[in-house]
């Protein structure tokens, strides 16, 4: 049974994804393309790069995610240190240390760009806020006078999980004819999240001209589903003290991402979407402990469980 998988982005809350990927290879499922936005784009490149749901989720529940919130001592400072961060850097934390993680993983599977993966095995998609417009990695690089085979598959990932001002933003610079005209201040674009723009990109693989749930492999005329891993459930809510412009920041974008979460839930239910419950887990609870990362996974295994039971049967 080969599909095609979309991956929704939800922060630490993407540990859940794993566990549903490995119901889904237990009930004989096999990933044709892949696509995923923030958290669900690294699933997603792991699963590109031939990772198998078992070897995913011992890398994924092994790993600590507060590693991944590394800045400068003299950012560190208190009330001072963070805020000067988001005003220079335009990030509380880099963004690298996970980027770096990413890399290890693929390196090891010999990826390093997109050329090391069939083409359209992958798609990541990031938000350019420089433009308004939604990204779709690698393809639409080519707009950027980039070449598309030639970009790092764990930058893209990087990008697409670039949570606005929780990450730094990923800048890209013009190229080529796409430069030509432009300032030099001119030539760079910055790139967040993809969640932003688009959390759950559902459509990526639908077929438009047929209006049909899939997409048809040229010349053969066979259907491949696309099957959506969507994690629901609000989080616990959570009052902000707003004490000055950087405090106003933060509960600014904490409100965005738990709209957005909540925005998605309210959405039509798709038949063809694993829905996994995340227990109450915030996006950016990095501080996560070990039973909850684990409680996160024997939620997505559930989920992926019982919707392969009975999506088999249609």
């Amino acid at each position: 049974m080969e599909i095609n998988a979309v991956f929704e982005g939800g922060g630490v809350k993407g540990i859940s994804l794993a566990g549903a990927v490995q119901a889904a290879e237990q009930a004989g499922a096999t990933f044709r393309r892949v696509a995923g936005t923030s958290s669900g784009s690294i699933v997603a490149a792991l699963l590109a790069a031939g990772l198998s749901g078992e070897e995913m989720s011992v890398i994924i529940r092994g790993t600590s995610f507060s590693a991944f919130l590394k800045r400068a001592p003299i950012f560190n400072t208190a009330y001072v240190g963070p805020a000067l961060r988001v005003l220079l850097k335009k990030g509380l934390y880099s963004g690298e240390a996970l980027e770096s993680w990413v890399r290890g993983i693929l390196q090891k599977k010999g990826i390093v760009t997109f050329r090391d993966l069939p083409p359209g095995k992958l798609s990541i998609i990031v938000s350019d806020i420089t433009n308004g417009r939604i990204v779709v990695l690698p393809d639409d690089l080519k707009d950027y006078g980039i070449t598309p085979d030639q970009f790092e598959v764990a930058k893209a990932v990087r990008m697409s999980c670039s949570i606005p001002y929780f990450f730094d933003p990923v800048m890209l610079r013009l190229s080529g004819e796409a430069a030509k005209g432009k300032s030099f201040a001119e030539q760079f674009v910055y790139t967040v999240d993809g969640g932003l723009l688009s959390n759950f990109p559902m459509w990526l693989f639908d077929d438009k001209e047929q209006g049909k749930a899939g997409a048809t492999m040229k010349g053969l005329g066979v259907r491949i589903p696309t099957v959506g891993f969507q994690m629901i459930g609000k989080t616990d809510p959570q009052p902000h003290r707003i004490t000055g412009p950087f405090t106003m920041l933060q509960a600014l974008v904490g409100t965005m991402l738990s709209a957005h979460d909540e925005r998605y839930i309210e959405q039509e239910k798709f038949v063809r979407t694993v829905k996994i419950p995340t227990l109450g887990i915030g996006t950016t609870q990095f501080e996560i402990t070990k039973l909850q990362s684990d409680a996160l996974y024997a939620a997505g295994l559930k989920a992926g469980e019982a919707f392969f039971r009975e999506w088999r049967l249609k």
